[in-house]
């Protein structure tokens, strides 16, 4: 299952790459008014497709469970929802004044909002048998990109709970009757997901490639990059530090949670919530273009560190076990 997983993740990264290109090559399809008609297949359809998915395939009960690690949520809704964006800010005040593309540094603070993913961070987790700490906060994620949108608060919110909680909740309702047969057959939910939002890609960068005013430079592009990988094994190595010092109340497991779920971003979630927040902003695909970045990097710098990790935790647990007294 993992490696089918893997695979799945390298070609998604292909996807996206030739998604962006057959925007270069033929963006009049999938501009807004355009053959597919992305201002209802894509901004309505296609993002209640990826919730009502997502709502079929999130086990409940297993989320419940997990609901015990109280101070492990909290930890990772703190640093992922406080301290990142803020963090992010800051750096930004500073970046602000160099030549990198402005809607590029939007696009980078959009990053620093955005909630853990329900994938590979919990992927990476099992990977070296770690524990899954995830409770996803959209709605928070929502009112903070909403004050930068030229979109209505009520708008958004409104198009939010239709095309994300409504879809959703129908999906959990919907698996609560076919819960055994989903066990049985176990459709590919992952792939369905991840051709629906290389769909979502094409469209946004249609738009793009089809407005002559808009241009990318290579300089700011490669900066942001190197800022990106930059941020995310600095967090990394900050999460470790943290949950490792001496008065610490978690468990090597919780450490390689809070490792991954505390730095991951989520792009099935981000895109989306992107198109819906900024729509009809001629900057869109310039400000995602950070998220689909980091996404890859993510997945990269995660599966490049897991034997590390993993090695680093098994040593710890054996030192917690040989140090337990005996009774």
């Amino acid at each position: 299952m993992r490696l089918l997983e893997r695979m799945r993740k390298e070609w998604f990264m292909i996807g996206i790459v030739l998604a962006i290109a057959g925007a270069k090559l033929e963006p009049s399809v999938g501009v807004n008014g355009g053959p597919l008609k992305p201002e209802i297949t894509v901004s309505y359809i296609a993002v209640a497709t990826i919730f009502f998915n997502s709502g079929l395939s999130l086990k409940t009960e297993e989320l419940t469970s997990a609901l015990v690690h109280i101070k492990l949520h909290l930890f990772i809704q703190i640093f992922t929802l406080a301290f990142f964006p803020a963090t992010i800010w800051l750096f930004l005040q500073l970046l602000s004044i160099t030549p990198i593309n402005e809607w590029l540094l939007k696009g980078l603070q959009t990053v620093g909002c955005m909630p853990p993913p329900v994938s590979s961070a919990v992927i990476l987790t099992k990977a070296v048998g770690g524990n899954e700490g995830i409770i996803i906060t959209p709605l928070l994620l929502l009112l903070f990109l909403g004050s930068s949108s030229s979109v209505p608060f009520t708008s958004i919110f409104s198009q939010l709970f239709m095309t994300v909680v409504v879809p959703l909740i129908i999906g959990q309702i919907v698996r609560r009757y076919i819960k055994d047969w989903l066990e049985r057959k176990k459709p590919p939910f992952g792939a369905i997901s991840s051709s629906v939002l290389l769909m979502i890609i094409y469209t946004t960068f249609c738009d793009t490639f089809s407005n002559p005013n808009i241009d990318l430079d290579k300089f700011s592009l490669i900066l942001i990059l190197f800022i990106i990988f930059s941020i995310q094994l600095s967090f990394m190595v900050l999460t470790f530090l943290f949950s490792t010092r001496n008065n610490s109340v978690f468990t090597p497991a919780d450490t390689v949670a809070i490792i991954f779920c505390s730095t991951h971003k989520s792009l099935t979630l981000g895109i989306p919530m992107l198109k819906i927040v900024f729509a009809g902003h001629e900057h869109l695909s310039l400000i995602s273009v950070p998220l689909l970045i980091y996404h890859p990097v993510q997945i990269l710098l995660g599966s490049v560190l897991v034997p590390t990790i993993k090695s680093w935790m098994v040593s710890r647990q054996k030192g917690v076990k040989l140090t337990r007294p005996t009774v």
